[in-house]
């Protein structure tokens, strides 16, 4: 279901979080579109957090350490990334308006990124919106081979030990799939929802923000939760 706003509505980032906390969203048709439209899918996206999937392969790779994640360093560098075209995604969602109201959301502490780094190099990374025990997820991007999944990997890591319940990826992939997420219907999502908004909040810095964290640390926090 989707619903657009007027031009002349005002969207802050205080509303974006009462929307979300409604189990609603913002998009737009395109980079270029300044018109934003509120989005409430039949069917949401999530990663169980008991139920992440990680293939040997990417284990390796995480366990390696070739990329240094770091969190909440490069905020708009990560949504700019997001917003780049890349191979097989031409166009995205993601207009000057959508930088603005997360970057917002940033600087009050309910947004965050996670980033991938060869060196001073930025080379992928994730950004999503925490409230309560919930994370949305909204885009990723990657420069190099592995550098998203590795940033989604530190993610789950993150939200287990901060005591999350719910990661919200809006829609799946297949490229989400390989990773266990699957589609639930609009009634158990919100049932999820309302759980994860009540009671003591989940705590992103949990792990600490201001060091790396290693690979290894990251899947056994995994491991155990699995």
């Amino acid at each position: 279901m989707t619903s657009r706003d007027s031009a002349s509505s005002e969207i802050t980032p205080e509303v974006l979080l009462r929307a979300y906390a409604c189990g609603i969203f913002p998009m737009a048709e395109s980079a270029d579109d300044p018109s934003l439209f509120w989005v409430e899918p039949e069917m949401r996206g999530i990663i169980p957090l008991d139920g992440f999937r990680i293939a040997s392969r990417l284990v390796r790779t995480v366990r390696s350490d070739v990329f240094t994640v770091r969190v909440n360093t490069a905020f708009k560098a990560v949504i700019a990334g997001c917003a780049a075209p890349q191979e097989g995604r031409e166009d995205t969602w993601i207009n000057k308006r959508i930088r603005d109201l997360y970057l917002g959301l940033h600087e009050v502490g309910h947004c965050h990124s996670v980033e991938t780094w060869q060196g001073d190099d930025l080379v992928g990374g994730l950004y999503g919106v925490s409230l309560g025990r919930a994370f949305f997820g909204e885009s990723m991007f990657h420069r190099a081979r592995d550098a998203s999944k590795v940033a989604l990997v530190h993610l789950v890591a993150r939200l287990i030990a901060g005591g999350f319940e719910l990661l919200d990826t809006q829609y799946v992939t297949e490229h989400l799939k390989t990773f266990g997420a699957m589609e639930i219907p609009r009634r158990r999502y919100t049932a999820l929802l309302d759980k994860a908004l009540h009671g003591p909040p989940g705590d992103f810095e949990r792990l600490p923000v201001d060091r790396p964290i290693p690979g290894t640390e990251a899947l056994a926090i995994i491991a155990a939760r699995g």
